[in-house]
């Protein structure tokens, strides 16, 4: 076989391609910060293998960088990536070609889509692992699915910047884009999907906050002020990390009131796109 030819295939080969893809990210993992191991962890605690090995990644990207579900995918778990971008879609699904039982789709999903869609993947309702990020919309996605479905655990971005006790959220829009600081819910906002759905906060990492069931076993919750401190304020990498956020740090040293109110004028070309609850 020519040089050329050996090439060729190299490139085509799937063992190759997966241990390329682990060389993308640090000690071979593929999440953002620390997820995947986070992941790992839950998968035991929760015993998740035991009742469903599918996952539904919403937000896929391109399915290997910063992925929360690419490294189940390569053990053997089912499921599916979805990703609206054209470039990203087209990279999912050739992250995916050699994974048989995984599929990607490349749709725009809305709380009016969300169900169905998951309907047509025949993904059971009782599912394993939720992984949300489309930088926008993600509250009422997430709403929309749990009116449906029971994930076993959810990974979801919040938006970081704002701290309890402030309840934000941007309004759904069907044309949301991500817009500087202007995206998602904030981790207080998350209590009302909690205690509409009966599931519990298990931890905050960084950006983003585990959720499962109430009535699972193992699923040991912490308050939202408690996991927001711990998993975001207190980590001594957090202004390294979150460099973008320096403009609203100020939010960390003042009253809910006065944060209300810095937010009302930060965002006051948004007028109108959010809910912020008063507090008392």
């Amino acid at each position: 076989m020519s040089n050329a030819k050996s090439q060729i295939t190299k490139y085509l080969d799937p063992v190759f391609l997966i241990q390329r893809a682990k060389t993308l990210r640090e000690n071979g993992h593929f999440s953002n910060f620390g997820e995947q191991e986070i992941i790992e962890k839950y998968i035991s605690t929760l015993q998740i293998e035991s009742t469903s090995k599918t996952v539904v990644d919403i937000g896929a990207g391109d399915g290997i960088r910063k992925s929360n579900s690419y490294h189940l995918f390569l053990k053997g778990w089912n499921g599916v990536g979805i990703e609206y971008g054209s470039r990203n879609a087209a990279k999912l699904a050739n992250a995916y070609k050699y994974l048989p039982d995984v599929f990607a789709c490349r749709c725009e999903v809305t709380p009016f889509n969300v169900v169905n869609l998951l309907k047509v993947y025949s993904v059971q309702k009782n599912f394993g692992i939720l992984s949300l990020d489309i930088d926008g919309n993600d509250y009422w996605v997430l709403d929309a699915v749990l009116s449906e479905f029971r994930p076993s655990l959810i990974i979801s971005e919040y938006n970081e910047k704002i701290p309890p006790p402030i309840k934000f959220v941007v309004n759904y829009s069907p044309s949301r884009t991500l817009r500087h600081h202007f995206f998602g819910y904030s981790a207080a906002k998350l209590a009302d999907l909690l205690a509409k759905h009966n599931y519990v906060l298990l931890e905050i990492e960084y950006n983003n906050v585990f959720l499962a069931p109430a009535e699972l076993r193992g699923a040991a919750t912490v308050s939202i002020e408690k996991a927001y401190r711990t998993g975001y304020l207190d980590r001594a990498d957090r202004i390294e990390k979150f460099r973008a956020n320096e403009n609203m740090e100020i939010l960390h040293n003042l009253s809910a009131k006065k944060g209300i109110e810095f937010l009302n004028e930060f965002y006051s070309e948004q007028k109108g796109e959010y809910q912020i609850e008063p507090v008392e």
